[in-house]
């Protein structure tokens, strides 16, 4: 039997659409002492989250995630998503990232951690660094 869970409900509403998203409305599900980490930063506390998410979203033209899938247990889940986002320093088609956040949580989000390939969201977009990036991940694969 899957029973709705109001805090993940209101976090995949809350970034839906981040370039619609009221970031001063954070503390709505995250707790005070947050700890957010990603491939490229750890933040701790809900106003540096605040102006973190509020910095990122003001250059893109468009970001939304779309979910897939999750998995709970107890205060923890795992959410499956797709990030489809435009920059205009990165040309004009939609980049599409996969990854997956992990959420753990009481009445509020106390920890969040999204996990997501750098590569396929900036390095390989990059003209020199893209190039590399590009014959490494193939050489990999071979």
């Amino acid at each position: 039997m899957n029973m709705i869970n109001p805090v993940l409900e209101n976090f995949k509403h809350t970034f839906k659409d981040l370039i619609r998203t009221d970031w001063s409305q954070l503390g709505d599900i995250y707790a005070d002492d947050i700890l957010f980490r990603d491939p490229v930063h750890e933040i701790k506390g809900l106003v540096s989250l605040e102006d973190y998410f509020s910095n990122i979203s003001t250059n893109l033209s468009e970001c939304r995630f779309e979910y897939l899938d999750q998995v709970t247990s107890d205060n923890t889940a795992y959410l499956k998503w797709i990030m489809h986002f435009k920059h205009p320093r990165l040309g004009p088609k939609i980049i599409d990232v996969r990854g997956v956040s992990h959420i753990r949580y009481n009445e509020k989000i106390e920890y969040h951690e999204d996990l997501y390939d750098m590569g396929a969201m900036l390095y390989e977009r990059l003209p020199v660094l893209g190039t590399v990036t590009r014959f490494l991940k193939s050489r990999m694969v071979s």
